[in-house]
């Protein structure tokens, strides 16, 4: 699609789709860090210029670098869970837009994968959250996307940050990161299950519907 017009005049859904698929191409040939990926630079970020919530992680993990699709892996199997909507609504560029804080595998550490790199919020949120007029809500996973979006509002443990998460409401909502590695958490803060999620589930919900 070719647009020759200005944005000020024609700021309707096809165009922000548009802007959006030109970000997301310049997203895509990124190599800012390719010197501390030792995979290799692979940006895995999706975004529809029309989403109504976004979420936004830490950074893609082995499988999901393989795939280049994002929470294509266990995680963002109990994700779908926590939202309560199916892989085909997970994956509506309508609905949602994926966003991590490193847009690249990290590679592995010694305790698990390496931290988001720091160079992709500062270069690139700026602009896609830009061309996301739509959100409504925004999902923090993590305590890198946490400490980024909430600043001195984020308690100095993910754990608290999530049991306040009402603070953070109507526009962020904090959560830890759905990782199989993460059930021993689960079992210590069985409040999750019950406070978090249906609070979670019934904005997607109403969001979406």
């Amino acid at each position: 699609m070719d647009w020759n017009l200005n944005e000020a005049i024609r700021p309707d859904a096809r165009y922000r789709e548009w802007k959006m698929e030109k970000l997301l191409a310049e997203i895509a040939a990124c190599n800012a860090c390719s010197a501390h990926l030792p995979h290799g630079p692979r940006p895995v970020v999706t975004a529809g210029g029309n989403c109504r919530i976004l979420i936004i992680g830490q950074a893609p993990g082995r499988r999901v670098h393989e795939s280049g699709i994002p929470w294509m892996d266990q995680s963002g199997k109990e994700l779908r869970r926590w939202l309560g909507v199916t892989e085909e609504r997970f994956y509506d560029p309508e609905a949602f837009g994926l966003i991590p804080m490193g847009f690249c595998y990290p590679g592995k550490g010694k305790s698990g994968d390496l931290p988001p790199r720091p160079e992709c919020a500062p270069l690139w949120h700026k602009r896609l959250l830009g061309g996301l007029p739509r959100v409504k809500l925004t999902l923090l996973i993590g305590k890198y996307a946490q400490e980024y979006y909430l600043g001195t509002a984020a308690a100095p443990s993910v754990t608290e940050t999530v049991r306040n998460f009402r603070k953070s409401l109507p526009e962020y909502l904090p959560l830890v990161h759905p990782s199989p590695r993460n059930k021993i958490w689960h079992l210590k803060n069985p409040w999750f299950e019950a406070r978090v999620l249906p609070e979670l589930r019934k904005r997607v919900q109403d969001i979406l519907s």
